[in-house]
């Protein structure tokens, strides 16, 4: 898509009420996209449209449903789906994990972009179409105290990357792409990241953060996938960083 013809166009962002989904929900409004924003926490969803107004029309639902994605899509047969929803892990070492809290994000955040890029696939979305499912730099570095959440997000990576090839071979002309932020203590998941790796290396969490450097907000990451959007690049993957997007 060129950045000309998100405005008035259509997006569905899963996840919006906050976080990252949030701040891509904000910059999609704001380039003049009509954004139905989807999650499981109706107040976030309605503070989300008193602060961006009319271009924002809450959804509360389970982004895991099937039938939610599949109405959805087909109803707005959106030329933007952001899959951004997800759980926040369990933060603990191996050994504390069961193997209901190890796979929480295989439940949630894979199961989730499945469902959504499926039904692109089926429906199927209009040729021009961009999907972005949201994994993250967990995806390339590991996580070692956040169970699956690494090899979840790793999967939603490949899913996106399968997509992509079918919608080549079946010449769909539906773009997928994948972004994977880097940890940041400005949305809910990464500020327990943060505390829970400064705790492990005995420091506390302003200086865990003051080690970090640059901070990755919601509205940096809204700006990079609205440039990646409108923008032609062939890669399907790009690692992002409070310098930019670069491909991975």
């Amino acid at each position: 898509m060129s950045a000309e013809s998100i405005a008035g166009a259509t997006a569905v962002v899963t996840g919006a009420g906050r976080g990252f989904g949030r701040g891509i929900a904000g910059a999609l409004v704001e380039a003049g996209a009509r954004v139905i924003g989807v999650g499981r926490d109706g107040e976030a969803l309605k503070k989300a449209q008193e602060d961006l107004g009319d271009g924002f029309v809450p959804v509360p639902g389970d982004a895991t449903e099937a039938d939610l994605a599949e109405e959805l899509i087909a109803g707005h047969r959106p030329a933007v789906l952001v899959l951004n929803a997800g759980a926040n892990p369990v933060m603990g070492p191996l050994s504390e994990h069961t193997w209901d809290s190890f796979r929480g994000n295989w439940d949630v955040d894979v199961k989730h972009v499945f469902t959504w890029v499926r039904a692109a696939l089926r429906l199927p979305l209009a040729p021009g179409s961009t999907v972005v499912s949201v994994s993250s730099g967990a995806a390339l570095r590991g996580s070692p105290l956040s169970g699956g959440y690494a090899g979840a997000k790793a999967t939603v990576r490949f899913v996106s990357a399968y997509a992509a090839g079918e919608s080549e071979s079946r010449s769909l002309g539906i773009r997928f792409l994948s972004v994977l932020p880097m940890l940041s203590p400005a949305t809910d998941l990464g500020a327990s990241g943060v505390a829970a790796y400064a705790a492990q290396q005995g420091v506390t969490a302003e200086q865990f953060v003051a080690n970090m450097g640059a901070v990755l907000t919601p509205e940096k990451v809204g700006a990079e996938v609205l440039a990646l959007i409108g923008d032609e690049r062939p890669g399907p993957a790009y690692l992002l960083t409070p310098g930019g997007a670069s491909e991975v």
